[in-house]
């Protein structure tokens, strides 16, 4: 259907949600959204007043799903992964690499770029770029990220790195106190690269340097960092007290305890937060043994670790993670999409055409029935996902 209406359910728009609205889609795009209209002779999609209408969720930290990871280097994988997140409401994601030895990256970031240009499709999660988490962290915090692969920030690397990419890396996760950390972040900040505080042991001081630098982002808030200490904040302390810099959640209930989640959001507010997945391959499969960044990792009960027990990644599906921070934190419906949908999108610089819904941005939809489960989800105006339960 290249134009047609879903109606009469509740609808999220960015002024505010409109009951027994309606969304007009044309060619991939919201054409129309408001108050019921007749628009004769299109098809129209009837909801009904228990399903809400909200924007697609956008993922800036993925490395995997359904069996395939980003560092697979195929595209094969990202298809895989971009033909199945639509079903948990995802419409939008960064391919996240890992720590990893230097031809791997390399090759990675020319198969996302390769994607982007040539397998970007209406139907399936976008590719928006790639998260490039590593390998220019501190050692102390190497978490699930091998340490034998983690070199010191560096300039010359991340511009080759960015060249056989052809501009795609968006976002680049480090620990700024490393030997030109500082340098690498100033840098990011001027090419227009996000550049994220994550797996680092930097104190509050070298954290307030590192925001003064170019630091706006930080990569899964309490884990991999400096944590909170009544007398050295950390990592933790010093993004919670700035403003400027935005922080991924991992709302699964094991990385963050729900009371800490609670705690991060009475701090930074619903513009301050970001809901990520941080999922493996693993996601959307069961419990068994499977691969991360050259090193075993088990799932067992809905948590993913090293042999040693350290967390690594997880198999959190995004629109669980919005039922969670709902659960532990009381937010609405409303808020949440600000942390799943908005401030992604804003972060990313696409909020012209993605993270809410508004005439004249892509179609990227999902629809929620009264348990807040993904019925539907539309990716650029195509159907995507559709649960049984909707007619």
């Amino acid at each position: 259907m290249d134009r047609f209406l879903l109606k009469n359910a509740t609808i999220y728009t960015e002024k505010g949600p409109i009951e027994q609205g309606c969304i007009l889609i044309e060619s991939g795009k919201i054409a129309y959204v408001g108050p019921l209209l007749p628009f004769p002779n299109v098809e129209g999609i009837e909801l009904g007043k228990q399903y809400y209408v909200v924007p697609g969720f956008i993922d800036l930290h993925i490395h995997g799903a359904a069996g395939s990871d980003v560092m697979d280097a195929t595209p094969e994988a990202l298809q895989t992964m971009a033909s199945v997140l639509p079903e948990e409401g995802t419409t939008s994601f960064l391919a996240t690499t890992m720590t990893a030895p230097a031809n791997e990256i390399e090759n990675a970031v020319q198969n996302v770029a390769n994607y982007i240009h040539f397998y970007n499709q209406p139907g399936t999660a976008e590719v928006l770029g790639i998260h490039l988490e590593g390998p220019f962290l501190s050692p102390k915090r190497a978490g699930a990220q091998h340490p034998r692969h983690i070199v010191a920030p560096d300039i010359e690397l991340f511009q080759r790195w960015q060249k056989e990419a052809r501009g795609t890396i968006r976002l680049v996760t480090l620990a700024p106190e490393e030997p030109n950390g500082l340098l690498l972040t100033a840098y990011l900040k001027k090419s227009g690269v996000i550049a994220s505080i994550g797996h680092s042991d930097a104190v509050y001081d070298q954290v307030k340097e590192a925001i003064q630098a170019g630091i706006t982002h930080a990569t899964h808030l309490f884990n991999g960092m400096r944590g909170l200490h009544h007398r050295e904040p950390g990592v933790v302390g010093a993004v919670l007290m700035h403003d400027e810099v935005l922080c991924e959640l991992i709302v699964d209930g094991i990385h963050v305890a729900p009371e800490m989640v609670r705690f991060a959001y009475r701090n930074k507010g619903k513009e301050g937060l970001i809901v990520i997945t941080d999922a493996m391959r693993a996601k959307c499969l069961g419990n068994g043994k499977y691969e991360l960044g050259g090193q075993e990792v088990i799932v067992q009960d809905e948590q993913a670790t090293l042999k040693d027990g350290t967390l690594a990644g997880s198999i959190l599906k995004l629109k669980d993670a919005v039922k969670k921070m709902m659960s532990f934190t009381g937010c609405s419906l409303e808020d949440v999409i600000r942390m799943a949908s908005w401030n992604p999108a804003k972060q990313l610089g696409v909020l012209d055409r993605k993270g809410s819904i508004s005439e004249g941005k892509d179609a990227d939809l999902v629809v929620l029935n009264e348990k807040y489960e993904v019925t539907m989800t539309f990716c650029r105006g195509t159907l995507a996902y559709k649960k049984q339960e909707v007619n």
